[in-house]
């Protein structure tokens, strides 16, 4: 694997500015140049089986693994914990088997990559797969940085390789529903959005201390590999793996990352959203460590065709939810855990996670007809896209900006402080705190290429 140096880890303000408007362009030419006449001239049978690596199988990454498998042969898998790799075994054992994905990725026989792990792996397994030509379905958040997905939405921009995040709720039929109810002008402009979610409530603990001393890691589970780029930090039973590595900074996104590139996918696919100009956050004091108990973020972004002339979009966590009054619904609606409220000039639409549209007031929309899309398989899009059979919805063109404004608003809290938003150069103008958590280094001895 390609590495770079530490020392280019310690850049100055300005240089680091200077990279993030020029050295992505470089790194994305690079790639371009990499690929493209070998994936030009790679013509394939739409019957064809398709040799398919999975890097985390437990949890969400075991559900990733069977739903690519369907008509293709899974040929590598890898995971840390050896047992959630026995068990992948059992369904797929012609599938060779590895602790560390780099090891992986040196097989010959792959031709794309799902990646399933903790946020802050996502990026380094998802470039390198990508720089070794492979095509890639990565779940969400894109990456655990803004840097990151910056990068790999320019690699994705200059290969010709197929991308797909992991937001399976883009492909359902109600999501396309409410976009189509939205691009149809049923409810005239939108004037703001409000979107909430029930996490972290019960899911997972946030806002706690760190604590001290740990242990050695249970047999079988690779924690060094487990941390990969990410500080070191002891073992601790049950705090981090397997799954309650969600709520610290070092290893997941909050609230945010995991529930917001669901819920706001379809803000910004409906509204044709870009990058926000302005983001504001309020909650309890912040950790160093550990995300909120809950957090409020408001994103102020620019209008567009089917917007007011500035779009205010309202984000609320662990279950807090906008007035009851703005949504004028009838009284015993029963509400959602996790839903979208869009307020436009004739009226509002509610989208529920996973409760099909609804608008409001009722009685105002007795004569609109809905949409009736039809569901796709998110995973089938991807393999077929590669196939050459259509496209992905979710491509890094399309999910890497939408994790960026999801970061963001992680940023806006941590540093408690307005992060005023300059695209271009991925500055937040004023808020000097905000470089560390745009860009992060990586461990020694874990540095890629472009990262």
């Amino acid at each position: 694997m390609s590495r770079t140096p530490a020392h280019s880890r310690s850049l100055s303000t300005d240089r680091r500015r200077f990279l993030a408007s020029t050295g992505a362009g470089s790194l994305a030419a690079w790639l371009g140049f990499r690929y493209q006449v070998a994936q030009a001239t790679v013509t394939r049978s739409a019957n064809e089986q398709l040799g398919i690596a999975c890097i985390g199988v437990g949890g969400k990454g075991e559900s990733d693994m069977i739903e690519t498998s369907a008509g293709h042969q899974i040929v590598a898998i890898c995971d840390v914990d050896e047992s959630r790799l026995a068990r992948a075994a059992e369904r797929f054992p012609q599938a060779q088997r590895y602790v560390d994905w780099r090891k992986m990725l040196e097989q010959t026989n792959i031709d794309a990559v799902t990646i399933s792990t903790p946020d802050h792996m996502h990026a380094p397994a998802t470039l390198t797969a990508m720089q070794l030509g492979k095509h890639v379905f990565t779940q969400k958040p894109l990456t655990h940085s803004i840097y990151e997905a910056r990068q790999l939405t320019h690699a994705a921009e200059t290969s010709q390789l197929v991308t797909q995040m992991g937001t399976q709720h883009h492909s359902a039929a109600r999501i396309k529903n409410a976009v189509q109810i939205i691009a149809d002008g049923a409810i005239g402009k939108v004037t703001a959005v409000h979107a909430w979610t029930d996490r972290p409530g019960n899911f997972w603990r946030q806002g706690l201390p760190r604590p001290e001393g740990g242990q050695p890691a249970p047999d079988g589970v690779h924690w060094d590999l487990w941390l990969g780029v990410a500080p070191e930090r002891p073992f601790v039973p049950g705090l981090y793996h397997p799954f309650h590595w969600r709520g610290w900074w070092d290893f997941g996104t909050g609230a945010g990352g995991d529930m917001a590139c669901h819920i706001l996918d379809p803000v910004f696919t409906a509204l044709q959203l870009g990058a926000p100009r302005k983001v504001t956050a309020e909650g309890p004091a912040p950790d160093a460590d550990s995300g909120p108990v809950w957090c409020q973020v408001t994103y102020e972004f620019p209008g567009t065709e089917r917007t007011s002339d500035s779009l205010p979009v309202y984000w609320y966590e662990a279950g807090r939810q906008p007035s009851r009054d703005l949504f004028l619904a009838p009284a015993d609606w029963p509400g959602s855990d996790n839903g979208i409220l869009f307020i436009g000039e004739k009226g509002n639409l509610f989208v529920g996670f996973p409760e099909p549209p609804q608008l409001f007031p009722v009685g105002d929309f007795a004569d609109y007809a809905l949409p009736n899309h039809d569901e796709d398989n998110h995973y089938t899009q991807w393999t077929q896209a590669i196939l050459g059979n259509g496209q992905t919805c979710c491509p890094f063109q399309t999910a890497g900006p939408l994790t960026e404004a999801v970061l963001l608003g992680n940023v806006a809290y941590r540093t408690q402080q307005p992060v005023d938003w300059d695209e271009r150069l991925m500055v937040a103008r004023g808020n000097e705190a905000a470089e560390a958590l745009i860009r992060r280094p990586y461990r020694a001895g874990w540095e890629v290429e472009g990262l």
